[in-house]
């Protein structure tokens, strides 16, 4: 009865999220009561499946459990899956915290002005093509997380009107996405890929940087000529164009240097994690901890008014609370899902389903596109993770490493994040801190963001057969 009823209520919460609008309850509320119900009835009512792989492995490693009962095995293995998954989602939500308030304390110092400053333009079709290739890019080189942030930090400054801005942001999540599926350190699902040796840079880059492009191109082509009129400009003059935009000027050199003391702390994020074996959300709080240091020292000698509303320790009560709980909710909730067994059947039955022509080509990038539908829903690292396991290397001639399947599976689980606001942290993020409800984003972007995954993954499979 609990193995049944969990996903039913994981749906019914997905479903209350996306009408936050009509419920007029937060999605951060309906995230962690998701979380809480789910877990809750792990705890109470659980009992072990047959296909339930993670709860036999975890007898087999605590063998001491053996002589103990059925409820106190299941006790036990439900107990040592939370604090593992919550070790881990904590993890993420470190990581995105310090992101976070690394790109608004650059901001808040005027780190970005030198960036807004060429990109500033009141024609809002130029200003599309500015922001959507800057998104592909930002997203490749960083990460397509990290760069949603500073590219939603930049839009803030060059579309004051909210309603143009949330176009600009919508669209940001398509382009952040798309960037973050041709470069291996673009996602966390493409890097988990590359650490397992699943796919190699060159060849990702390779394969899969034209996909990504066109993938971007066909809703962003699109938008040019749907969203805006020729000739149309902003509604507000763009805050970059106007003089002594900032309240608080900070000189020139030291505003490049908190500039680059922030974006090159996530830029090694991936460098440390490769290298060093040093976790994510640890560099991001390396950075962190470097820019606070700097920017306390600084002030001991700036002559600036107002100027400690600038210090870090103040700029904290500016951390987006509410995404950080929506994010504990959703990834949590996946994580009692796949504690309960209920992913790995799905995955199962999605296996079956996959087998629909003779062609084993055609069968496993009809299951990585399935992947990638479904990554609009289930966060795509769980799912990816699922499918490693279900999938060891060398499990078919398109499973090798650099296999087809992989560079499919790259580009679908990234990229189909992008069909529903709520399919990516870059779409979690964003509308969060847009405030863009799930039906804005579904009604306008949704079918556009379909049309580039669905020509994307054309493009893709011409270039990989």
């Amino acid at each position: 009865m609990i193995f049944i009823l969990m996903p039913i209520v994981f749906i019914v919460g997905i479903i209350c999220i996306a009408l936050e609008d009509k419920l007029h309850i937060n999605k951060s509320a309906i995230a962690l009561s998701m979380c809480v119900v789910l877990w809750g009835l792990l705890i109470v009512g659980f009992q072990a499946d047959p296909g339930n792989s993670l709860f036999s492995d975890y007898l087999l490693h605590h063998k001491e459990l053996a002589s103990e009962g059925s409820l106190q095995q299941a006790q036990s293995y439900v107990s040592f899956s939370l604090n593992e998954h919550l070790g881990d989602v904590s993890g993420t939500l470190f990581f995105v915290l310090c992101s976070m308030l690394l790109v608004h304390t650059v901001d808040k110092y005027g780190g970005f002005k030198e960036i807004t400053s060429y990109m500033a333009t009141n024609d809002k079709r130029r200003l599309l093509w500015y922001i959507g290739l800057s998104s592909f890019f930002f997203s490749a080189l960083l990460d397509n997380l990290a760069a949603a942030i500073v590219i939603i930090s930049i839009i803030r400054k060059l579309v004051p009107h909210k309603t143009d801005r949330m176009k600009y942001a919508c669209l940001a999540i398509i382009a952040c996405n798309a960037g973050g599926s041709w470069s291996p350190i673009g996602d966390v699902t493409t890097l988990l890929l590359w650490l397992n040796g699943c796919i190699s840079a060159p060849s990702q880059i390779l394969h899969l940087f034209l996909p990504a492009l066109v993938n971007l191109l066909v809703p962003l082509t699109i938008c040019h000529f749907w969203l805006f009129k020729k000739g149309s400009t902003l509604r507000e003059e763009a805050d970059e164009l106007k003089p002594n935009r900032l309240k608080i000027e900070l000189p020139g050199r030291q505003r490049k240097i908190v500039f680059w003391i922030g974006i090159l702390s996530l830029l090694l994020v991936p460098i440390y994690q490769i290298f060093l074996g040093i976790p994510a959300f640890l560099g991001a709080i390396i950075g962190l901890i470097l820019l606070w240091i700097y920017t306390d020292r600084m002030h001991l000698g700036l002559k600036v008014e107002n100027a400690n509303d600038l210090k870090v320790v103040n700029l904290l009560h500016d951390a987006d609370l509410s995404t950080i709980f929506y994010f504990l909710g959703v990834l949590m909730s996946v994580a009692a899902l796949a504690t309960g067994g209920q992913l790995a059947l799905a995955a199962g039955y999605l296996d079956s389903a996959g087998a629909i022509t003779s062609s084993l080509f055609v069968n496993s990038s009809f299951l990585a596109g399935i992947f990638g539908i479904l990554s609009s829903l289930v966060d795509n690292v769980a799912l990816v993770a699922a499918t490693m396991g279900m999938y060891p290397l060398g499990y078919n001639a398109t499973m090798v490493a650099d296999g087809s399947f992989w560079m499919l599976l790259a580009y679908c689980a990234v990229t189909g994040g992008s069909l529903l606001i709520i399919g990516s942290a870059t779409g979690v993020t964003i509308m969060g801190m847009e405030e863009i409800p799930f039906g804005y984003y579904f009604k306008r972007f949704s079918g556009l963001a379909l049309l580039g995954y669905l020509a994307g993954g054309l493009v893709s499979m011409l270039l990989l057969l």
